[in-house]
C-alpha cells in the first residue's frame, strides 16, 4: 500500500517496449493497404534494436 504511488509513477515513466511501439504503429494504419505496408516494415525490424 505504501509503495502504490511510487509504482504508478514508475509505470508512467517507463519507456514503451518494442512490441508496444509496433502495435501502436500498426494500430495507426488508415486502411488495409497501409496496414500491410506497416506490417512489412515491422517484419523488416523497424522497431527492433540492431
Amino acid at each position: 500500500m505504501m509503495f502504490d504511488p511510487i509504482r504508478k509513477i514508475a509505470r508512467a515513466l517507463r519507456a514503451p517496449t518494442a512490441q508496444e511501439r509496433e502495435m501502436a504503429y500498426l494500430n495507426g494504419s488508415f486502411d488495409r493497404i497501409d496496414l500491410e505496408f506497416r506490417q512489412r516494415q515491422v517484419d523488416r525490424g523497424l522497431f527492433r534494436n540492431r
